[in-house]
C-alpha cells in the first residue's frame, strides 16, 4: 500500500537541471517516442539475478534530447516518486547502449511493484541503480551519493566488479 501510485492522466516526467530547455513529458508523450526492446539479465544484488527479462521502453538519450543538456552537465540525478529515493549516473554511464527508460516488462505494462509507470534500466549495474517510479531527471555537474550509497553501497555498482558495498 505504500508504493507510489500512477495515474496516466496526471503523471509527468520532469527534465531539468543543467539544460537549455527544462520540460516535462506526460505518459502519452513518453509512449510516443520510438519504442525499443531488449532482453537482459537483471541483478538485484550480488547472487540474486533474474535472467532474460524482456524490457520495452525508450532510449534515455532520446528523452534527454528534448531538454538539450548543457556542456557542463556531467551526471544525471534520477528522482523517484518514492521519496527520498534518488540516484546518480555519470553521463558516460547513462550513455551506455542498453540504458533505457522502461515502461514494459515481459511484454506487459510495468506493474506497480516493478516501478510503474517507468523505471530506469541499466543492466550492467545492480538493481539499486535502476530507479523505479521515475518522476524526474536532473542533469547536474557531478554525481553525488544516492540513497543506497549514503547507506554504504558502492557508487559504481557494476555487476561482477562490485560487491554492492563500499569497502
Amino acid at each position: 500500500g505504500s508504493l507510489p501510485r500512477f495515474d496516466p492522466k496526471t503523471w509527468r516526467l520532469a527534465l531539468g537541471g543543467h539544460v537549455d530547455r527544462p520540460t516535462s513529458i506526460d505518459y502519452q508523450g513518453l509512449l510516443a517516442f520510438p519504442k525499443v526492446e531488449q532482453l537482459s539479465n537483471f541483478h538485484c544484488v550480488p547472487g540474486w539475478p533474474v535472467k532474460n527479462v524482456q524490457w520495452g521502453g525508450v532510449r534515455l538519450g532520446d528523452v534527454l534530447a528534448l531538454a538539450k543538456p548543457k556542456a557542463d552537465a556531467h551526471a544525471l540525478q534520477f528522482v523517484s516518486a518514492e521519496h527520498p529515493y534518488v540516484d546518480y549516473l555519470t553521463t558516460r554511464q547513462a550513455g551506455l547502449h542498453d540504458v533505457m527508460l522502461a515502461y514494459e516488462m515481459n511484454g506487459k505494462p510495468l506493474l506497480r511493484e516493478h516501478g510503474a509507470p517507468v523505471r530506469l534500466v541499466i543492466p550492467e549495474m545492480y538493481g539499486y541503480k535502476n530507479v523505479k517510479w521515475l518522476g524526474g531527471i536532473n542533469l547536474v555537474a557531478q554525481p553525488a551519493a544516492g540513497y543506497w550509497e549514503q547507506l554504504g553501497y558502492d557508487q559504481d555498482a557494476w555487476v561482477g566488479r562490485s560487491n554492492g558495498y563500499s569497502s
